[in-house]
């Protein structure tokens, strides 16, 4: 392992290309993994950020193998090699471009908006991605900018296998990489944190790049707060309907925050149930830029229960229930939270969580407990099963099928909401004080 997660390679990366400071550059990241290591390039750089699209065309029985790529402009590159030795016929890869193609559109539209990409003609691109595997999109995505007329192209990924420059040569003017290791079997492997990247930190990624204002209705509808946690302020959004039983605090995963809108779409529909919601920054802007410190469970644990605290006192909120949503890394500090002695949370959910990160105190978790993975998610739905079998409160296992990570194949997520709210008013009750 080499990097602890994206924005850490970006900043490795960034070191290596400061030659091109004031060069009148432009870094494409291609998404979705390699824009937030683009971000960290061009904000080091100075130099604009935009994605260079492209697709991966994955072989049908195994789609993380990839045959080709293709991108903007009509761009593709297929592996003549991979394609007779997966046996691929002319109408399975005709069945996958059209497919992704599609996709590709819809990404366009998602991350840029109604702005026009960065005019990159007669200027210096850089290419970033999260590394190199095959090369298939990173040769893709050096054609769509030399086609838009780029004078200089340079690629720059944090890791690549050994032979790489042999490989791309021809594709670009200078290649940059942190490492090149000889021992290469895929570029998770090199990353502590290789979780997926989504829509919406791309989009985000490129609007912070361009200084624009986030994006309208984003925010949960309720009251922006202020929780205190210890010596920290974080901001937050609560929503109370009236009368509602209890509150549920949600703990985000890594990369995300109170704006996470796959936790905001979860929240809604727990408030259409009666449930109240606090969505809460986990850390501050400063804390985040120690990217040690959004691994820290015990940190984040103990944000969730001071946040807890500090909802229970509250006027008018100290009777009501408190419960838990975590998701991804969050949930291991919801699981964490929830082992205090004088915890007294009525329910856990996690969502696509990682509650080994809790290590030695799932036993001593007394909250019922709601493991959500998807059934497309083999390792992290290994590690749930391995957990549950250290929980000793009332639990359940849900797998949803056909669902990866992030829950963004259509009607997952809607899943997943469905699963919590049943659990939550299931086991919500008024706290005892």
């Amino acid at each position: 392992m080499l990097f602890m997660d994206r924005q850490e390679a970006g900043r490795l990366l960034a070191a290596r290309l400061e030659h091109l400071r004031g060069r009148d550059a432009v870094v494409l990241g291609l998404p979705r993994g390699g824009v937030p290591v683009a971000f960290e390039v061009a904000r080091a750089i100075g130099a604009p950020l935009d994605v260079c699209l492209v697709r991966k065309l994955g072989v049908p029985f195994q789609p993380e193998l990839g045959m080709g790529a293709i991108g903007e402009d009509g761009v593709r590159v297929i592996n003549d090699a991979v394609v007779r030795e997966a046996r691929v016929t002319r109408q399975e890869l005709g069945q996958v471009e059209e497919y992704e193609r599609g996709v590709l559109e819809q990404r366009g539209r998602r991350y840029r908006g109604t702005h026009d990409p960065v005019s990159v003609e007669g200027r210096t691109v850089v290419v970033v991605d999260d590394g190199v595997a095959t090369g298939s999109t990173a040769r893709a995505a050096c054609r769509i900018a030399r086609a838009r007329g780029a004078a200089r192209i340079v690629l720059a990924v944090p890791v690549a296998p050994d032979d790489w420059t042999e490989r791309l040569a021809d594709e670009a003017d200078e290649l940059v990489a942190v490492a090149a290791p000889r021992d290469f079997f895929a570029i998770g492997q090199f990353y502590a944190d290789f979780a997926q990247t989504d829509d919406e930190e791309v989009a985000d990624c490129l609007r912070r790049a361009a200084g624009r204002p986030a994006a309208p209705g984003r925010a949960a509808p309720g009251t922006e707060v202020e929780v205190t946690a210890g010596p920290v302020r974080l901001g937050g959004l609560l929503t109370v309907p009236d009368d509602a039983p209890g509150i549920v605090v949600f703990a985000h995963g890594s990369g995300s925050s109170r704006h996470s809108p796959r936790n905001q779409f979860v929240a809604s529909g727990l408030n259409r149930a009666g449930l109240g919601t606090l969505l809460f920054d986990l850390l501050t802007e400063e804390e985040e830029q120690d990217r040690a410190n959004v691994f820290d469970t015990g940190l984040l644990a103990g944000r969730l229960t001071d946040a807890t605290a500090w909802l229970r006192t509250r006027a008018g909120y100290e009777g009501r229930a408190v419960g838990y949503f975590g998701a991804s890394t969050g949930a291991a500090a919801a699981l964490w939270a929830a082992a205090e002695p004088d915890a007294r949370i009525a329910a856990v959910v996690s969502r696509g969580g990682r509650p080994d990160l809790a290590g030695l105190r799932l036993p001593a978790v007394t909250a019922p407990t709601l493991l959500v993975v998807g059934g497309a998610d083999p390792v992290v739905l290994d590690l749930n099963r391995q957990a549950q079998m250290r929980l000793r409160c009332e639990h359940h296992l849900a797998i949803v099928p056909g669902a990866t990570h992030l829950f963004e194949e259509p009607g997952t997520l809607e899943v997943v909401t469905d699963l919590a709210r049943d659990w939550f008013t299931d086991h919500m009750a008024p706290a005892h004080v």
